[in-house]
């Protein structure tokens, strides 16, 4: 692709951007569409809740699989193309998931669904910072934080909803209807925006990605939900960081790597990456200990809990928009040490639910920590990409989002493990044992935003 389709105007991608953000919606409206409906699927096959469980684990694991081979993707194959095969994958994991006799076609509708994800999510940030200018990115960020706030705030609610009304099965039905009608707006509308540079494929590069970073995602699935007392965790959480470790000295040594390894060799890249990790490990190891909290503790139903959640998902969607604005304006060091502030507020807050906590309060302490989460995401990625030469954009993506999936894991299984650990270590009842637990986990975390609170103040003052 010519260099001139960089200096086309933003509103001649303007349909395509809407078409790119659309696709994204898809893509983490899935990740959490199916947390609800657990106990249905359970019912219709027969399963324990184990074993349900992998209808989320293993859309989890594709999806971190994948996404660090898009780096490699976008430069071998046009935007266009990548766009609708993972459109395609979508209707067919969809359609799959839909008419699904036995447990095991769900399982792979959604790792097919998962392979679509993988691509769109890097594959839509990319987009964005080829085709904004610098000065503008932060604007860009906030449309796509939009997105990213607001369909895993709506998907446990409105799966929670839908499914009180006709079954699970309809799930995959929406999907597959919001995919098609994506897909046909995309083949009329749909540009392109990436150089292709046509690198190599390198299979050991390729395989040892797929055992690393899916036996990390694996391995603290496993701790999260068996705890650590299982040997199969531990076990698969070291031999995935070794090979790992050979994936990376792979990487440093091939002159087109799959993974380009040195864009932690920028500094701006790497504080606000930081900064967004952390940020993403506390929100999604939350998304899963407050439900937790209100339906084991509290007797509160998935659809209470998940309108509980709603408020703070909007918030962050919403201010996603305006932070970006105020990154391109103002930098990211004030928007960075304001969001970890109120992240060190809300975690504080979360420490002293009790069983007679008010929802009100419960509500109020998760708007106060996603409030703090809409002055990190956004703001610390665009941050992050603008430190990179366009050339290293794909891998800039990609290496965020691979980081953003292993932080989620880690953050559900070391949070629910912390807490588990602590409740078995006091008296009581069980009821009052994890409430002991959540209390002293999110203390042990507050503190850990204390550190993250510090980086914050390494952020460049002015945009990059």
């Amino acid at each position: 692709m010519s260099g001139s389709t960089y200096h086309h105007s933003i509103q001649q991608h303007l349909p395509a951007i809407v078409i790119m953000i659309s696709g994204a919606f898809i893509a983490v409206l899935n990740q959490t569409l199916f947390s609800t409906v657990l106990p249905e699927i359970m019912a219709d096959f027969q399963l324990t809740s184990s074993e349900a469980q992998w209808v989320t684990t293993i859309f989890m694991l594709v999806n971190g699989i994948m996404i660090p081979v898009t780096a490699y993707l976008s430069q071998r194959f046009t935007l266009r193309r990548l766009f609708f095969t993972a459109l395609t994958l979508f209707l067919i994991g969809s359609l799959l998931g839909m008419l699904a006799p036995n447990y095991i076609f769900v399982l792979v509708g959604r790792a097919i669904q998962a392979m679509g994800a993988g691509i769109l999510m890097p594959l839509t940030q990319t987009f964005l910072f080829l085709v904004f200018p610098i000065e503008k990115r932060g604007m860009a960020m906030g449309l796509f934080g939009l997105v990213i706030g607001f369909a895993p705030a709506i998907g446990p609610t409105a799966s929670g909803w839908f499914v009180n009304l006709f079954n699970w099965r309809y799930l995959f039905l929406i999907i597959l209807v919001i995919t098609m009608i994506v897909l046909i707006l995309g083949i009329f509308k749909m540009t392109n925006a990436t150089e292709l540079s046509h690198p190599s494929l390198d299979i050991l590069s390729v395989i040892l990605s797929t055992l690393g970073f899916g036996g990390l995602l694996f391995g603290f699935s496993l701790a999260g939900q068996y705890g650590w007392g299982n040997p199969l965790s531990y076990v698969t959480i070291i031999v995935a960081l070794i090979i790992l470790t050979l994936f990376v000295f792979r990487q440093l040594r091939l002159e087109s790597p799959m993974l380009e390894m040195r864009v932690f060799l920028h500094r701006s890249f790497t504080v606000p990456i930081a900064l967004v990790v952390l940020m993403f490990l506390i929100f999604i190891g939350t998304m899963t200990m407050l439900p937790i909290y209100m339906q084991s503790m509290r007797g509160m139903s998935p659809l209470q809990s998940g309108l509980v959640l709603l408020p703070g998902g909007l918030v962050m969607g919403l201010l996603a928009p305006m932070n970006g604005r105020l990154y391109d304006n103002i930098g990211g060091r004030i928007l960075a040490v304001t969001g970890m502030s109120f992240i060190f507020i809300g975690t504080v807050m979360i420490s002293f639910l009790n069983e007679t906590s008010p929802v009100w309060y419960i509500i109020l302490s998760f708007v106060i920590l996603t409030f703090g989460n809409s002055g990190i995401m956004v703001p610390m990625t665009t941050e992050a990409m603008n430190a990179l030469p366009k050339s290293l954009i794909p891998h800039g993506t990609a290496m965020n989002n691979t980081l953003r999936q292993i932080s989620a894991a880690i953050g559900t299984g070391l949070l629910v493990t912390v807490m588990s650990q602590i409740a078995m270590a006091h008296g009581g009842d069980q009821v009052m044992r994890n409430i002991f637990g959540l209390q002293w986990t999110y203390r042990i975390v507050a503190l850990i935003v204390v550190f993250g609170l510090l980086v914050a103040t390494r952020v460049s003052k002015k945009p990059t």
